[in-house]
């Protein structure tokens, strides 16, 4: 029996799971501005106590590695590198775009299309990749600025389901009876769970000391425009 905590931080939403065996039997999340830093540890500690364990009772730490936001994405890895090492427990990181992804298929198992999942980078600009119905990797993670000509070619042929806070903000501007946009929260741990399963049957750990965030692009610091 494998007991995993899972960590998702690479958007707005601040999620923790806690799975057996790759189903989950603890969740904790919500949505809010930089919640991260604040609410975390404390969702942690609150998922521990849904699913009455101990940190000894842990067998893997599972974080959302990136895309994603900077910030969340240091928060989460940080945490779940710290519990690391703390106990003694590997580390496994899991593809934030294929966590979602994962997520729409699970709730929709009877799909024969392409799922394209999409975090919101800045203005018409989303982190994404696409998959196909078994979760096949079509098109790898990057990013890509999205306008009425986006995805017309393979719209031509598949049925595609967009979904994130990416996929929102494309509607507009993907216009094509075969484009569907699903703009339910598929940002959460608990569609980490089969995902970190497999990996840890798998041995596909971490090295922890060494781990980074799939960032994807680099941090773009910003000055205030408002004056002193």
């Amino acid at each position: 029996m494998s007991t995993i905590l899972q960590i998702e931080t690479a958007t707005p939403v601040c999620s923790v799971a806690i799975s057996v065996d790759g189903k989950t039997i603890a969740l904790k999340e919500e949505k809010a501005p930089n919640i991260h830093a604040a609410s975390l540890t404390l969702f942690i500690e609150e998922a521990m106590k849904m699913a009455k364990l101990a940190y000894a009772d842990l067998d893997a730490i599972a974080v959302s590695k990136g895309p994603g936001s900077y910030t969340g994405l240091r928060i989460g890895v940080s945490t779940a590198k710290g519990l690391c090492f703390a106990l003694d427990k590997p580390l496994i990181a899991i593809n934030t775009l294929k966590m979602m992804a994962n997520g729409y298929l699970s709730q929709h198992p009877n799909f024969g299309g392409l799922v394209c999942p999409m975090i919101d980078a800045r203005r018409m600009e989303v982190f994404t990749a696409v998959f196909d119905h078994r979760l096949g990797e079509v098109e790898n993670t990057h990013a890509k600025i999205v306008d009425d000509k986006s995805f017309v070619l393979e719209l031509q042929n598949n049925y595609i389901s967009f979904i994130g806070d990416g996929a929102e903000k494309c509607k507009a501007v993907i216009d094509d009876p075969n484009a569907h946009f699903k703009l339910d929260n598929y940002n959460s741990a608990t569609y980490m769970s089969s995902l970190a399963f497999a990996a840890y049957q798998a041995n596909e750990f971490e090295d922890v000391a060494y781990f980074e965030p799939f960032y994807l692009k680099d941090f773009v610091f910003t000055t205030s425009k408002k004056k002193v």
